[in-house]
């Protein structure tokens, strides 16, 4: 198992590094996007897990808030690692 994901992540290659950056980044945009569904769900903002749980289709709703706020959140995070990479001073 170790050796097929060596061979689907390979460390050592770096035309990889890009893609692995914004991946990372894009991890961590996901999970502040799942943090802020359940806070939303929890707190009950603006009566939304009342309406979602009061319907018989209010999944729906719910999975798509959550991919709005993961498509968000994820894009606002490798958007911010971009911008602050900076300038190559070579």
């Amino acid at each position: 198992m170790r050796k097929l994901l060596a061979r689907l992540v390979p460390k050592d290659r770096p035309e990889y590094e890009g893609v692995r950056f914004l991946a990372h980044h894009m991890v961590g945009g996901v999970l502040g996007a799942v943090v802020f569904f359940a806070l939303i769900m929890a707190y009950d903002l603006a009566n939304l897990r009342a309406l979602m749980f009061n319907t018989r289709d209010g999944w729906v709703a719910a999975a798509l808030l959550l991919f709005g706020l993961v498509v968000t959140f994820g894009s606002v995070a490798m958007g911010i690692a971009v911008m602050l990479l900076g300038r190559d001073r070579n």
